[in-house]
């Protein structure tokens, strides 16, 4: 759609990237935490080699599940869809295209009726 913005043209992805992103840095944040004070409770210190081998394993591990991915996809597809993303919003031309396809098919004579209303609100065919 020509005049819209990349934001507004692919809205359902950055809100989509921006909550990848967020979850993903608080689960390596908490992630951190958890296998700092788990090391320190066994009398051990804490290193990064350990800590980035065991959040892979996680990470991976989450990914596969899909749970959060696909509730995101299903209920924050609807969502965005419902309040009117570009994605879900249909092009004037194509509804106007469809519309004339249906009175075609309703009443045989409606080509009158479409030039007429054509004529009169100075639309007419490209």
């Amino acid at each position: 759609m020509p005049g819209r913005s990349i934001w507004t043209r692919y809205s359902f992805a950055w809100v989509t990237l921006a909550l990848f992103l967020f979850s993903a840095t608080g689960h390596w944040i908490f992630g951190w935490l958890a296998f700092a004070q788990e090391a320190e409770a066994v009398g051990q210190q804490p290193t990064f080699n350990g800590y980035f081998v065991t959040m892979m394993r996680d990470t991976l591990e989450n990914w596969q599940s899909d749970f959060l991915q696909l509730i995101w996809n299903v209920a924050g597809l609807a969502f965005l869809l419902h309040v009117g993303s570009s994605q879900s919003k249909e092009g004037n031309e194509r509804m106007e295209a469809k519309i004339d396809a249906i009175l075609r098919k309703v009443d045989p004579t409606a080509g009158a009726t479409i030039n007429e209303l054509d004529t009169e609100f100075a639309r007419g065919k490209n």
